[in-house]
């Protein structure tokens, strides 16, 4: 079964977690392979200011995908780690 090209599902996970990975590790000043997907934001040394540059460097990039992407203010306190925000996303855009 293939995907639409169009449909959000075209971007999956994995490709959700390397665009994560790699903001975060320009944002920290990090080799992408220091972000380890389990690890809270905290234990890389991500504050909140860092979390927001996170949110609106995703909400950048995945409004190639879908316009207007937008990640909740109320919605950030949740994302706690790399796992949490990539699961966000996910969900957000419904890719597996």
């Amino acid at each position: 079964m293939s995907e639409d090209a169009t449909n959000p599902s075209s971007l999956d996970r994995s490709a959700i977690l390397g665009m994560v990975r790699t903001e975060l590790a320009e944002i920290l000043e990090k080799s992408p392979d220091e972000i380890v997907e389990d690890v809270p934001f905290v234990d890389l040394g991500a504050d909140s200011l860092a979390l927001i540059e996170l949110v609106e460097a995703l909400e950048e990039n995945l409004s190639a995908y879908v316009a207007g992407f937008h990640i909740d203010d109320e919605d950030l306190e949740g994302l706690v780690s790399v796992r949490d925000a990539v699961d966000y996303v996910a969900a957000k855009l419904q890719v597996a």
